[in-house]
């Protein structure tokens, strides 16, 4: 077991540190990311780089005061998190599925499902790197987000991988994450892996349930974690550079509109997220350490502290009241693969249970 304790959420401005980013711009260079895709031994530490090492990037920009009156309306965190599973390499893309919660394991290029017990199963071994995310049709079978390639693969009855989309005509840069919403339509984003200071070009794919490809909404700052509200009227995306959770209006035809800042984060650096029943979303924060509870408009409700970074979370287990977190150990953008091995799934109950998609 280990402890877990609230903090203040306010955070001293972190000094810059020039040489982590000067890293992750020279590893975000085209010609660079182009020479070195074609070694298949560095495959893994390059993808890092964009994905993950971006994180690591904004904890050294200047830190956003958080506006007065959030601290007091914290709850006391819960008594103690449970360790569930050990020794992974980074745990992202967590889903419930089937009373078991079900997650990528960067750097192993596996999905995994665990029991509340701590049982793992290897359910599939991707033909891919860094990134990739899960999800289901409605009709049960997997969705697996195969980043680099920048196709959405789907996994037959036979356990064989076909291609479902092709989202390489919309993304310019790798695809991240997905969430599969009540209707069946598929919301895939990517790219907007650029440096601090550029303008954000990342986006959001749809693909409908007949397989038609489309954008349907672009600028985003390093797309992140999705979830769809459970009457399938709203979209919520983390946007991990602008530090903010952001909303679109979902139409009848899957198209999104209406979009406006959700919750404004201050030194929150968003990643994986999820929905509960009291209409609040947590997220998950690699650098800062933790995950946070926040409702519309920003204001934070829980806060756990963790050892290591937070990079995805879900709510699970009986009646949807457990938040698993997925957290590994970041050493920042130069000593990134020193977190491989240190990945881990915790988990500690929540004060509302989990609705919506994932």
């Amino acid at each position: 077991m280990s402890s877990t304790r609230t903090r203040s959420l306010r955070s001293s401005a972190s000094e810059s540190s020039s040489a982590a980013i000067a890293g992750f711009s020279s590893a975000c260079e085209p010609g660079f990311i182009s020479v070195m895709l074609t070694k298949k031994h560095i495959t893994l530490g390059v993808i890092i780089a964009v994905f993950i090492g971006a994180v690591a990037a904004l904890r050294y920009n200047k830190s956003v005061t958080t506006k007065p009156g959030k601290e007091q309306a914290m709850q006391p965190a819960p008594p103690g998190i449970q360790t569930l599973l050990t020794g992974l390499g980074f745990g992202e893309s967590p889903r419930w599925h089937e009373g078991r919660l079900w997650f990528s394991n960067w750097g192993r290029q596996e999905v995994v499902a665990v029991n509340p017990e701590g049982k793992s199963e290897v359910m599939v071994r991707v033909p891919t790197a860094i990134p990739f995310s899960i999800a289901w049709l409605p009709d049960g079978r997997l969705l697996i987000v195969s980043g680099p390639e920048r196709l959405l693969l789907r996994q037959e009855p036979d356990g064989s991988l076909v291609t479902h989309a092709d989202l390489g005509q919309l993304a310019e840069q790798n695809c991240n994450e997905i969430v599969v919403d009540g209707r069946g339509n598929a919301y895939v984003n990517g790219g907007g892996f650029d440096r601090p200071g550029q303008k954000a070009s990342g986006i959001i794919a749809l693909v409908t349930p007949d397989g038609s490809v489309r954008q349907v909404a672009d600028g985003i700052a390093f797309p992140n974690g999705m979830a769809v509200t459970p009457d399938n009227s709203t979209l919520i995306i983390a946007e991990s550079f602008a530090r903010k959770l952001t909303a679109f209006d979902i139409a009848a035809d899957g198209s999104l509109s209406n979009r406006r800042v959700w919750a404004d984060l201050g030194d929150g650096v968003p990643d994986g997220i999820c929905i509960d029943a009291e209409n609040a979303v947590w997220y998950a924060d690699t650098p800062n350490k933790r995950c946070v509870r926040v409702r519309e408009g920003g204001e934070a409700l829980q806060m756990i502290d963790v050892d290591r970074g937070c990079f995805a979370c879900m709510l699970g287990g009986a009646h949807k009241r457990t938040l698993f977190i997925m957290a590994a150990e970041w050493h920042g953008f130069e000593k990134m693969m020193a977190g491989l091995g240190t990945g881990q799934v915790l988990a500690v109950e929540a004060p509302a249970s989990g609705v919506g998609w994932p």
